[in-house]
């Protein structure tokens, strides 16, 4: 499969592999149809290990990648990882603090945050996610692209092993999306519909990452560390902070540290 899969233009690669983690959002949202809420231990655990699997693909897959990429480079080979981490980060907050959002929090939804609007809460839910599933839709195109530039530091197999564990991690995600909207009195059919649709982004952003770096190569350890940079910010603002909430905070640590040895596996074993 994999052989196969090298076969084909790294666009379409990245298009393919987003598709997927926005399925299994998708997947995940739908677990509205099961039950109305869901226990804030067990969203505390998805998150936690969501957050693992976000940390740990930052370094193994798009970090010390970006590093070994730029030995041998006319500046000092920590610049490019340190600027495009750092560019990714601000990214993120320059969003973060203009565009109007809400954070998922549990058992309540918590003020709203960004310029002022009068959107609907479940509108403003749906964009903070949709925000922070930008960076893993970029992380996924930027792999494939880095992938099909012949580089041995990037390889299809890595870069599908990233997709896995990112569409993983989306699991916990379209759910703590589509449980809030549900207790707030949506219907389940527009709960989901919401939840799945804060996945829509990635196969976008995982276009624009692999034609970036398939175009403009020497974007390639900027753009990783950008996308590292994007999810770090991701983990650190929301995820992390929402799984620490509540009576449950230790169940949320055993999550990243799952989270992070299976997405250190994948990456291992398949890159």
């Amino acid at each position: 499969m994999i052989n196969y899969f090298s076969g084909l233009n790294p666009i379409i690669q990245a298009l393919l592999a987003t598709l997927f983690t926005w399925a299994v959002t998708a997947l995940g949202a739908a677990g509205v149809f099961l039950a109305k809420d869901i226990h804030p231990r067990l969203l505390n655990a998805l998150l936690g290990f969501a957050s693992g699997v976000m940390i740990a693909a930052s370094y193994w897959s798009l970090l010390a990648p970006a590093i070994e990429m730029s030995e041998g480079g006319s500046l000092p080979n920590w610049f490019p990882a340190v600027t495009g981490f750092l560019l990714g980060g601000a990214f993120l907050y320059l969003v973060d603090r203009l565009l109007p959002h809400l954070h998922f929090q549990t058992p309540n939804i918590g003020a709203a945050e960004g310029l002022k609007t009068s959107w609907q809460r479940s509108v403003l839910l749906t964009l903070a996610i949709t925000l922070h599933n930008f960076p893993e839709g970029l992380a996924v195109g930027v792999a494939f692209g880095a992938a099909a530039t012949g580089l041995s530091d990037a390889t299809t197999a890595s870069a599908i092993a990233l997709a896995i564990g990112i569409g993983i991690q989306n699991f916990p995600e379209g759910l703590a999306v589509s449980a809030p909207l549900r207790r707030e009195g949506l219907s389940r059919g527009k709960a989901f519909m919401l939840g799945q649709a804060s996945g829509m982004v990635e196969p976008l952003a995982g276009v624009l990452g692999a034609a970036a770096v398939f175009y403009i190569q020497p974007l390639l350890p900027y753009a990783l560390a950008f996308a590292a940079g994007a999810m770090i910010y991701v983990c650190v603002e929301e995820l992390i902070p929402t799984a620490k909430t509540g009576l449950h905070s230790d169940i949320a640590t055993v999550g990243v540290m799952l989270g992070f040895a299976v997405m250190m596996l994948l990456d291992v074993a398949l890159g």
